[in-house]
């Protein structure tokens, strides 16, 4: 099947050993295939570009706060996809970046939801707030539920990095701030799950 929708694009393939394979890509699973892709021109946008260029459309974006592992960056860009988000947004510093392992865990999710990586992301947030978006954030101590929060209009939810959290500017800049009822023995989620429970309820609600 592959081969078949290769020659159909009229892409140029080779066939080829799993050692060359191996060497290719330093050792790192590849399931048989190799691909050289010229990088899009567009693999980067601004907040700006998305809010400007969709005037009057009710937003659903997803804030990263730190996340360094790209395998949870990667199950959150599937995530998005999968829930309709209009941008994923990560800070520039102190985050994983979109690199290959991100791209492979996300199966197809970094190229169909827009990247916006942002040098300060108080900043972010603030213009988000004044586009008329609402700032919701998670915290494991916050006394309000996801069941109890009402979501309406354009919505950024805010998810904190694996061990801290959302640090301490970010939360405050939060218009409301919930937490996700746990009724078992763990005590917390994989971001990238906690990310899918909170959207599905967003999107349940509001569009």
């Amino acid at each position: 099947d592959l081969t078949k929708l290769i020659k159909t694009n009229e892409i140029k393939f080779h066939l080829s050993t799993k050692d060359r394979l191996d060497g290719m890509v330093s050792n790192k699973k590849h399931q048989g295939v190799v691909a050289i892709i010229r990088a899009s021109q567009n693999s980067y946008v601004t907040i700006e570009d998305i809010i400007e260029e969709n005037n009057g459309k009710t937003f659903l974006f997803l804030i990263l706060d730190g996340v360094i592992d790209p395998h949870n960056l990667g199950a959150c860009f599937r995530v998005a996809d999968a829930m309709g988000v209009d941008a994923l947004i990560c800070p520039k510093d102190n985050a994983v970046g979109l690199n290959a392992t991100v791209k492979k865990v996300a199966c197809g999710g970094a190229e169909s939801v827009p990247f916006v990586v942002v040098t300060n992301l108080a900043r972010t947030i603030r213009y988000l707030k004044d586009s008329n978006v609402f700032i919701y954030g998670t915290d494991n101590d916050a006394k309000k539920t996801l069941s109890e929060t009402k979501f309406e209009g354009s919505v950024a939810l805010v998810m904190g990095s694996e061990e801290k959290g959302m640090r301490r500017l970010t939360k405050e800049l939060c218009d409301d701030i919930f937490s996700i009822p746990m009724m078992g023995k763990v005590e917390s989620l994989n971001v990238s799950v906690a990310s899918g429970i909170c959207l599905y309820e967003i999107k349940r609600q509001n569009f």
